[in-house]
């Protein structure tokens, strides 16, 4: 409904393993009854049953096929098909090319292929992809981060939820991001590295991005283990004067 919020509730947000109090890159999206678990880290799962069951979900959204952003999709697969979940049919799952086969190839332990799609019904992204989720709209651009990776736009009633994912600066991103409510993207880099390797923002250029598309807030995230949250806001909020915030894990974000 249009009054209804649009929550972005963190489930882990560490790279590139999960601290003790802090899974990596997993968020629930959640609106009017409209449940997307946005990657799936490394225990982001247990995390995310605090809020929903599997069966419950109408959609999982994958940014790339690095693990502290899908490897709990493993887990999944085998709490979907063969735990305490009765699926009425496979959840949904947008994802870069290739992920069912990425899947199968961990999840095969014989000559006959796991039943990927018993769980999952898999639909690959691409530059553009859009698609209809109950009472939300997901728009997924291509971003720069050395494989196929993706951003995600989430909107709903007039509300908006930009996700970077994992990526350096880059154009699809500042385009998705443009005039959304909230920003939430990644502030992995402590430096610049050489242009070739770059694929990570760095809190700096978290700013940047959000100075460029004009968010009303921006939420940083993936804060790698050479930065502390803190110095992350504050580098973030020396190129960006609206608000700036941490995805502190287990932290709900309401946008409405």
């Amino acid at each position: 409904m249009i009054n209804d919020p649009l929550d972005l509730t963190v489930l882990g947000s560490a790279t590139p393993y999960p601290s003790v109090d802090n899974p990596c890159s997993g968020y629930l999206v959640s609106s009017a009854g409209t449940r997307v678990w946005v990657d799936a880290g490394t225990g982001t799962l247990a995390e995310l049953r605090r809020h929903v069951r599997l069966d419950e979900l109408d959609a999982i959204w994958i940014s790339h096929l690095h693990a502290d952003h899908s490897a709990d999709l493993l887990t999944a697969y085998y709490g979907a098909l063969y735990a305490d979940v009765r699926l009425a049919a496979p959840i949904p799952l947008y994802g870069p090319p290739g992920v069912a086969d990425r899947l199968a190839h961990f999840l095969t332990n014989t000559s006959t292929r796991s039943p990927v799609e018993s769980a999952f019904a898999v639909d690959e992204l691409h530059d553009g992809h859009q698609v209809r989720v109950g009472t939300l709209t997901l728009t997924s651009r291509a971003v720069a981060h050395g494989i196929p990776a993706f951003a995600l736009r989430v909107e709903t009633g007039g509300r908006s939820l930009v996700y970077s994912g994992d990526t350096a600066p880059c154009a699809g991103l500042t385009q998705l991001a443009e005039g959304c409510d909230v920003l939430l993207c990644e502030a992995d880099s402590a430096q610049v590295t050489r242009e070739e390797e770059r694929v990570h923002h760095t809190p700096e250029e978290a700013g940047d991005t959000a100075a460029a598309a004009g968010p009303g807030r921006l939420v940083v995230t993936h804060v790698g283990p050479f930065l502390t949250p803190r110095q992350a806001v504050a580098r973030a909020s020396t190129r960006f004067d609206g608000p700036v915030e941490y995805a502190a894990p287990g932290a709900t974000f309401s946008i409405g």
